[in-house]
Parts: C-alpha cells; structure tokens; sequence
C-alpha cells in the first residue's frame, strides 16, 4: 500500500492534502485529486540547487492570469528516477523527491511511459533481448521527430508481447508504490489511433482496450490510483476503470469539447480531475475553455520540455 501521508508532514501539510484532494486514506482507499486542483508537470530537474527534493522545485508559485497572488500546484506529475543529468544515472528512484512533495503537503503522480521502449531506462535491454528473440515483433518506429530516442511498442500478444511489457509496467509500478507516490501515469497509450505509419503496428482498437484496462489494474493492485493519458477515442469505455486524466494540448487539436460522450465529459460529468497542459498557444487561448469544462489546466515550455519552469496555470 502506498504511504499517503509521511510521518514527517506537518498539521499544516495534512491540511493542504486535505485542499489538493484528498484525506488521510484508510487501508485499501486511494488518493483520488480533487477538480479543482493545480498540477504541476515536471519530467525532467537537471538542477544542482535542487538536489535536496530530487531536482523537482516543490516550491515553485506564479501569477495566474487574472493577476493577484502566486499559487502552487496541488499535484506533482514527476520522472520515477531523478534526472540523469543530477543522480549522475539512470536509476535512482526519485525518492526524495516524493518526500519533499508530501513535506508540502502536496501530491506525486509517477510517469511511466507503458506504450514505449525507452533508450535511456534502466530496463530497455531487457525490451532489446525479447525483441531479437522474437524475430523483431516488439519495438516499433522511433516515437517522434521530437523523441527520437524511444520508440513504439507492440501491444498485441501474438507472440507474447502484451504480457512482456505488463510485466516490465508492473516492476517499474512496484518501484512507483515503494517510493511513495500517489497515483501513476501511464504514457502512451493511443497507438490503435496513430497507425501502422506511425507506428510500425496495426494495433486494433479492442487490444489497446485490453492494454489499457490492465494497465489501470497494475496500479490498482499496487495501492496507486492511476491516469488515463489522452486516448479520447475510448474515454467513455475506459472512465470507470481510471480515477482521472491527463491530456495533452487538446486544446490545440480542437478535441476538448463540451458535448455528451465527447472530451473530457466522461471523466468531469462523475467528478473526476482532467488535468491538461499546452505547449504552444497562450492562456488568453486556452483558460477560459478549460474554466468551462472544468479541466485543470497549464502552459509549458513551447519546446516540450518539462521542467520546472515555466509554468503557468489557469487559475
């Protein structure tokens, strides 16, 4: 069961859990985040000053829109490891980091990417040797232009494929529950909607479903509450099985619309979080739509890259 609240949170960081979202949980409950909460997005914390809370600036607050005082975020979207550039590896479990998010009374959310093969992880050998093994039927297309260093996996489990890669989710999972954390993210997986082009697979959609729906019961079995990443086309089918979500620029696409079984209603109409972030449209574009739908959302870099600044929120 993963530790909600540490021994060493103040009386007024348990207030502040109470305000990101949650309660001291009994065993057997999961944090769940409140709508209305601030998230941070910071995958990446290089930063020698910082290297007390495992390069992730816990204390980072900026101007909303409207003007007025600073704000901090609620929740703390972070890496699983410290980043390479601070721990010096590609291992060290960001421990201290979880640590210095609970010390403010705040929320930690561990990134895994789950539809990925990823050159920089402690464990992409491991993907390497099944995918010799097995003729070339695991790893796929680099990811992006952007991302060039990871690449698509094969979710389908003809020759094994799905049950490899649930079990490599699941020991980085076990790490995510040890050090901590909250909830989970799980990245990546939409491949069914990108195509073989893209990605170097014909995934069809009922196997990104059976992906998906395992993924959410990993993190459940660990005591973690989990996030849907994206995949809009299966919200509605995959809402009761996640405990929020997470979106990237839907707002750019045009894909975070209002109506029955569209966007983000699935999740907001049964009072669960959307957190979302842009890249490259300013708030003046974006807020006032997400305030709308009830969608917590941020502005990061235009560049992709996620670390601690900047960071803009709505509200």
């Amino acid at each position: 069961m993963t530790r909600l609240i540490s021994a060493a949170v103040p009386i007024l960081g348990i207030l502040a859990l109470l305000l990101a979202g949650g309660s001291p949980a009994g065993a057997g409950e999961l944090w769940q985040p409140a709508p209305d909460a601030r998230w941070q997005y910071q995958l990446e914390g290089g930063s020698s000053a910082l290297a007390a809370s495992g390069g992730i600036n816990v204390g980072i607050c900026q101007t909303p829109p409207g003007g007025g005082a600073c704000v901090r975020p609620d929740v703390f979207d972070i890496d699983l490891y410290v980043d390479g550039r601070l721990s010096g590896n590609d291992h060290t479990i960001n421990t201290a980091a979880v640590d210095a998010i609970h010390a403010h009374g705040r929320r930690a959310i561990c990134y895994v990417s789950a539809g990925t093969a990823e050159r920089f992880r402690p464990d992409y050998r491991k993907y390497v040797r099944f995918d010799r093994r097995h003729a070339g039927k695991l790893i796929g297309k680099p990811f992006s232009r952007v991302f060039p260093n990871e690449y698509w996996l094969n979710i389908k489990n003809g020759r094994g494929q799905r049950d490899f890669i649930l079990r490599r989710v699941e020991a980085r999972t076990r790490k995510c529950a040890r050090a901590g954390f909250d909830g989970v993210e799980y990245d990546v997986v939409d491949a069914y909607a990108q195509g073989r082009n893209v990605t170097g697979w014909r995934i069809r959609p009922r196997a990104q479903l059976i992906f998906n729906r395992a993924l959410a019961g990993i993190a459940h079995r660990n005591g973690l509450s989990v996030a849907l990443k994206n995949d809009l086309g299966q919200l509605e089918r995959l809402q009761a099985h996640f405990d929020y979500a997470i979106n990237e620029q839907c707002f750019s696409y045009h894909e975070c619309t209002t109506g029955r079984g569209q966007g983000y209603h699935a999740f907001t109409r049964t009072g669960k979080a959307v957190f979302q972030v842009e890249y490259r449209v300013s708030r003046r574009r974006f807020c006032d739509r997400a305030a709308a739908l009830g969608i917590s959302s941020i502005r990061k870099g235009g560049d992709f890259s996620l670390d601690a600044k900047p960071w803009k929120p709505c509200s």
